[in-house]
């Protein structure tokens, strides 16, 4: 196991993790455990690497925008997973890791004697990560599942986008990073808990699951009251005001005052202090039950003002407001730039990279960014050399071969 746990190092510098996953979900749970500082050893096919290589909508210089960032911190090693040669190349590095994550279908790795049961024989302590869409349980695990369709089943597409539209989608892969998250933070639990039980365990991150686990109350809605949640594109019926308003200059600004204390900030920034004490919008369900009426009050209202005259009115009342913002407007707010929420590190090819920052913050043991996602078999030298003792001549073998 890695032996730099120091502060600088990063919280998590004393684990190490052996990645078996492509694509987003996977990978991104082994890019936030990257981000805390351990060691992230990822295994890719030789020749081709991880798809996320190629992935993206804009490809300066042939090179993916996509992948410095989901495969920050971690280290590349080229193994055919198919070939007993590179299966036995995995069995030896997980007998040295605390955490292997892997999103291949139920089935696949126990075909290859990769299973949790024989893996544990020789590393008790193992905590073995598996992203999948539907579990690797129940009769849907066989299944290939993407992150769009567990958004589907798990309920986000169906409440998502305009009444008279189909159901959309965000212009993101929500699913598949909801999983990994989950899929990290059950890691972190299960490390802690072998500290007691001394034991490893799996842990089994369905990505429907995950979207299911951002549904609110949608369930009991329906069995208990008989409601079922829709479309509502920018608001939430029954709450009440948050939408977004027009400024005089073309741009929007979201408020959100539902809150009646808030509500009666906004009435006194409106000049209008009446109308916190007005039946119709004095208490939350009064405002959610006449929210028609109240937005068209605020829109005039708005609509007299820049957006930043509008905001500094808002936020001088306290009143919770904000653009809605592009990736320009990001690179342009002083916010963003007072607390580093960009950062920027040299790619040998792209030049200056930005991207976001390790988040969430830790106060004594944050983490950090320190290398961008590297070079298809990067690290073969450091990991099968160094690691596993494996000699010049052996790796030339094996890479003659294929196997790495």
């Amino acid at each position: 196991m890695p032996t730099d746990s120091s502060a600088s190092a990063g919280p998590l510098a004393d684990l190490r993790v052996v990645e078996m996953a492509q694509l987003i979900a996977g990978p991104f749970c082994g890019q936030l455990l990257g981000d805390f500082g351990a060691e992230v050893i990822k295994l890719e096919p030789p020749g081709t690497g991880d798809p996320m290589r190629q992935w993206g909508r804009e490809k300066p210089h042939g090179r993916s925008l996509w992948w410095p960032i989901i495969a920050r911190n971690k280290k590349s090693v080229t193994c055919d997973l198919r070939t007993p040669e590179g299966q036995d190349l995995a069995r030896r590095l997980i007998e040295r890791a605390d955490i292997v994550v892997e999103n291949l279908r139920p089935g696949t790795l126990e075909r290859w004697g990769l299973g949790f049961d024989r893996l544990r024989e020789t590393n008790p302590d193992l905590v073995m990560v598996r992203v999948t869409g539907f579990g690797q349980t129940g009769p849907y695990a066989p299944r290939a599942g993407y992150g769009s369709i567990g958004e589907a089943m798990g309920g986000l597409r169906h409440v998502t986008g305009d009444p008279g539209s189909p159901p959309s989608r965000t212009g993101i892969s929500l699913g598949d990073s909801l999983a990994g998250l989950f899929a990290a933070l059950g890691a972190l639990a299960a490390v802690n808990g072998r500290r007691r039980t001394g034991r490893g365990q799996v842990v089994d991150s369905a990505i429907y699951e995950a979207v299911l686990a951002m549904m609110e109350s949608l369930l009991p809605e329906w069995e208990v009251a008989g409601y079922q949640r829709e479309r509502t594109g920018p608001v939430l019926p029954n709450v009440a005001p948050s939408n977004v308003y027009p400024a005089k200059d073309g741009e929007m600004v979201l408020i959100a005052a539902n809150q009646d204390t808030v509500f009666k900030r906004l009435a006194a920034v409106m000049d209008h202090p009446e109308l916190s004490t007005d039946d119709r919008y004095a208490t939350h369900a009064a405002r959610g039950h006449n929210m028609t009426e109240l937005d068209e009050l605020i829109s005039g209202w708005t609509a007299n003002f820049g957006v930043e005259e509008l905001l500094a009115r808002l936020h001088d009342g306290g009143v919770p407001a904000g653009r809605i913002y592009t990736a320009r407007d990001m690179f342009a707010d002083p916010h963003f730039a007072a607390r580093e929420a960009i950062i920027r590190l040299v790619h040998p090819e792209l030049g200056e990279l930005p991207m976001h920052n390790v988040f969430p913050r830790l106060g004594e043991t944050p983490g950090t960014v320190r290398a961008l996602g590297p070079l298809l078999g990067e690290h073969n030298t450091e990991i099968y050399g160094d690691l596993l003792g494996l000699g010049e001549k052996e790796r030339a073998a094996l890479a003659e071969r294929g196997v790495i």
